[in-house]
């Protein structure tokens, strides 16, 4: 499989608990961090949800 790898760049502050949750999931904390995936179905489903808070790039 191929993997993705998944910036931040936009804060989850005022957004709803649900987005939070997911860019958590994701293995993202903080602004401008980069987090490394397998892009399973699962994580380019929880990428699409939070697409308008990341940066994705196929590898």
């Amino acid at each position: 499989m191929s993997k993705v790898k998944i910036t931040q760049v936009r804060s989850v502050i005022d957004r709803p608990k649900r987005q939070k949750g997911t860019i958590e999931a994701l293995g993202l904390r903080k602004m401008n961090q980069t987090v490394e995936h397998e892009a399973t179905p699962q994580i380019l489903g929880m990428i699409h949800k939070v697409a308008h808070l990341v940066k994705v790039e196929h590898l």
